[in-house]
């Protein structure tokens, strides 16, 4: 049995998309074990395959990225494998020597354009150290993927390579539409009791140019709705001293990071779900969430960014709205229009869209890289 080491430089906790490429990887045969970070909050694992977490003494800035890569490479040195998988460029330059120094295979998965994010634009000393790893090493790989076509179109463009499409779309889950689901769990969380309250979502990282700062001007102009952030991130602290500032405390909710299993259970009970990025820069240009994709599953509108990955999933589907403006007096109009309409009014789509967006279809494209790698 091959065994392929999967390196992320996060805990593993909440990342959906590798524990889904881990679990089908598994399978499909191979013998996996994922490798990622550990925190003082991080939280035991219960996997179908092997986890390794790597303490590190730097938790944030360059050197937290220097130390981990410092560690992964002697990590991967000495263990066993036949194939390594490497996610987003801070794990690659670490698992590319590897594969040059043991002759490994070696798979790449680009969850974003990393050069890209706005922690990294206004950065130009970091994006540029950043820059040349990818320019030496994208070119020389054989096997990659990415989250979305238009980032595989411009890494295909930029270095000349075959990047292919796996796209982070939820388990079709055949019992899911029959889950027993506690009704009351957001207002217990969000400690509001009127059950004429609509609820509106937004599920991901609290980072820069996410729209959060947008939807909390928004709900002002809002009534009987409430406004739930489930997450965690770089902007938290900046987030609370918003919702303070706004006095939305009796609006706006935050819920803080939960598991993939908590968020089956919460995301069913919103009314609409949220995706209303910026446009900074091409990473988020090109975005196409996977909490999207999770609303989608929960059965439940979504209004996202006028944003090219996004909106063609809503032209598609019709499953949701695209923000028409994005000023808080007109961006509230337009999400009370969409909460009038009867949840009938959209499940047709979303069941359909729900049945043709799933993982499983996206796992052949998986196995047809890592059955014919080069």
């Amino acid at each position: 049995m091959q065994r392929i080491i999967v390196s992320v430089i996060n805990d593993l906790t909440t990342d959906q998309r590798v524990a889904k490429v881990c679990s089908s990887l598994k399978t499909l045969g191979f013998d996996v074990l994922l490798v990622g970070r550990k925190y003082k909050n991080s939280i035991p694992l219960n996997r179908n395959y092997q986890t390794h977490r790597m303490n590190t003494f730097f938790k944030k800035g360059m050197l937290s990225y220097v130390e981990f890569s410092i560690r992964l490479f002697f990590f991967l040195f000495f263990k066993k494998k036949h194939i390594l998988l490497a996610n987003d460029l801070d794990t690659l330059l670490s698992n590319f020597l590897i594969s040059k120094i043991q002759n490994k295979k070696l798979v790449y998965d680009s969850h974003e354009l990393f050069l890209e994010v706005p922690e990294l634009i206004n950065r130009p000393k970091k994006q540029s150290i950043w820059q040349k790893i990818e320019t030496y090493i994208l070119p020389k790989l054989k096997n990659t993927y990415t989250v979305c076509q238009s980032i595989a179109d411009y890494y295909n463009t930029k270095y000349q390579t075959n990047f292919k499409v796996v796209r982070n779309l939820p388990v079709l889950n055949n019992v899911q539409s029959n889950d027993v689901i506690n009704h009351n769990s957001i207002e217990n969380q969000s400690k509001a009791k009127d059950k004429r309250l609509k609820t509106i979502i937004y599920q991901g990282a609290i980072n820069v140019g996410r729209g959060l700062e947008l939807m909390i001007d928004t709900m002002q102009y809002l009534d009987n709705c409430q406004f739930i952030i489930v997450g965690d991130g770089e902007i938290t602290k900046e987030i609370k001293q918003l919702i303070n500032h706004k006095k939305m405390n009796n609006k706006v909710f935050l819920l803080g990071k939960k598991t993939p299993l908590e968020l089956k259970e919460i995301t069913p009970q919103a009314d609409l779900g949220i995706s209303i990025e910026e446009d900074l820069g091409l990473n988020y240009h090109f975005a196409l969430p996977n909490k999207l994709f999770d609303y989608i599953h929960a059965n439940i509108p979504v209004l996202v960014s006028d944003l090219p990955e996004m909106k063609q999933i809503i032209l598609d589907y019709k499953v949701g709205e695209v923000i028409q403006n994005r000023s808080p007096e007109l961006l509230a109009k337009q999400i009370q229009r969409i909460l009038v309409k009867e949840s009938s009014f959209w499940d047709e789509n979303l069941k359909k869209a729900t049945l043709d967006l799933q993982w499983q279809k996206e796992e052949i494209v998986l196995k047809s890289i890592f059955n014919n790698l080069l």
